[in-house]
C-alpha cells in the first residue's frame, strides 16, 4: 500500500494569512489545539512598531526573543472565530493534517497525507470550488520511508480525555510508573492525591484507553508501509491443530 505526501497553498480569509500578506519577510507557523492555536512568528528583520501592535492583538505573547538572526516570538491565540472547515475537509476525503499550517506573503501552506491518490484528486477539487488553492507537490512514499511530519497532533492524541484523566496519567508519567522497573505503584499514586485509589486508577486506566485509541490512526499510517511480521502473527493462523 502506497503514501502519499502533498503539499498545497490556499487564499482565504483568515487573520494570520493577512498579517503575513502584510509583511512579506515574516513567516507564522500554527499548531491547532483544541481550543486555542499556538504561534511561532519569526521575521528577519527587526519589527515595526506596527506588526508589534499586530502580534499583540492576536495573541498572549509567550516567548519573544531578538538577535543577529532576527525577530522571534511564540504567542498563544484563542481566535474562535478561525475558519476551520479546511481541516474538515481533509478529514471528510480521507487526508490525513499534519501540522503546523505556514503562513507566508499571504499564503496558507498546508501538508496532507493519504492512502489512496484519488482521496487528493477529490480533496483539492472540493477546495477549488470555493478558494483559491495552489497544488505544491504530491510525493508517493515508498515501503521504507515515513515523512518527519508524520506527528500526531496533540489535541487529536488527547481527545476527550479529562482534565482529571491526563493530571492522572501525568503523574504516573512523572513518577516513573511506566518505566522498566516501575519505580512507584498505584496505591502510592493515590496517596499522593486527594482520591481513592480505585478511583484513581479509573481516571488512569480511561486516560490509557483513549490514548492508544487516538493513537491507532496514527499507529496504522505508520504500520501500513510495512509488511514486516515480527511477531509472527500471521503465522498463528497457519498452524496445524493436533487432530483430536
Amino acid at each position: 500500500m502506497s503514501l502519499y505526501e502533498t503539499s498545497i497553498r490556499v487564499k482565504h480569509e483568515c487573520p494570520y494569512r493577512e498579517i503575513s500578506e502584510r509583511y512579506p519577510d515574516l513567516t507564522i507557523r500554527e499548531w491547532p489545539l483544541s481550543d486555542c492555536q499556538v504561534l511561532e512568528i519569526t521575521a528577519e528583520t527587526t519589527p515595526t512598531d506596527e506588526l508589534l501592535d499586530d502580534i499583540n492583538q492576536i495573541g498572549t505573547v509567550l516567548h519573544e526573543s531578538e538577535d543577529d538572526n532576527g525577530y522571534h516570538v511564540v504567542t498563544q491565540s484563542c481566535l474562535c472565530s478561525l475558519d476551520q472547515s479546511i481541516i474538515d475537509r481533509f478529514e471528510e476525503h480521507n487526508c490525513l493534517y499534519q501540522s503546523p499550517t505556514i503562513y507566508r506573503q499571504g499564503w496558507e501552506h498546508y501538508t496532507v497525507v493519504a492512502f489512496d491518490s484519488e482521496d487528493i484528486r477529490e480533496l483539492l477539487g472540493d477546495l477549488r470550488a470555493d478558494r483559491e488553492i495552489e497544488l505544491l507537490s504530491k510525493t508517493s512514499i515508498s515501503e521504507t520511508q515515513i515523512p518527519h511530519s508524520m506527528l500526531a497532533p496533540a489535541n487529536q492524541l488527547f481527545e476527550d480525555i479529562t482534565d482529571r484523566q491526563l493530571a492522572a496519567l501525568q503523574l504516573a508519567l512523572e513518577r516513573g510508573y511506566y518505566e522498566q522497573p516501575r519505580k512507584t505503584s498505584l496505591r502510592d499514586l493515590a496517596e499522593q492525591t486527594a482520591v481513592a485509589r480505585s478511583t484513581y486508577e479509573e481516571h488512569l486506566r480511561k486516560a490509557e484507553n483513549k490514548l492508544l485509541t487516538n493513537a491507532g490512526q496514527f499507529l496504522r499510517l505508520v504500520t501500513a508501509t510495512s509488511t514486516a511480521d515480527p511477531l509472527e502473527v500471521d503465522k498463528t493462523g497457519q498452524t496445524e491443530q493436533p487432530a483430536d
